[in-house]
């Protein structure tokens, strides 16, 4: 079975441990303290992923960030372009329009070599 992983209220990649539906039907307890803990626990059946038991606050993130509103985004798009519109941002767009070809193959040579 491939390993499952979700994003957790965190922005963590995390790993979902697996746990068998007659477990979970047999130990809803522990099973709840598990999931508590670690923010979610896929229940299979017949080993394949059927469900998933999240913790309140993972749902209540998930649902909160469904939720947001065109206001909310409108609001956070105006923050992100007031802080890209700094003189040293406004320096480099302008150099970046004016630059010469060979400066701009220049540029991708340094970027590329900096790269993983």
């Amino acid at each position: 079975m491939p390993k499952l992983t979700f994003r957790n209220s965190y922005g963590q990649l995390v790993d979902i441990s697996t746990v068998a539906a007659t477990k979970v039907k047999n130990e809803f307890g522990a099973i709840l303290e598990q999931t508590l803990h670690c923010g979610a626990v896929a229940i299979t059946r017949h080993e394949r992923p059927k469900a998933v038991l999240v913790s309140f606050a993972e749902f209540e993130s998930l649902v909160s960030e469904r939720s947001r509103s065109l206001d909310d985004l409108n609001t956070e798009f105006d923050i992100l372009l007031t802080h890209m519109q700094t003189p040293s941002a406004r320096k480099g767009v302008e150099a970046a329009l004016n630059a010469s070809h060979a400066e701009l193959n220049s540029a991708t040579v340094k970027v590329d070599q900096n790269s993983c």
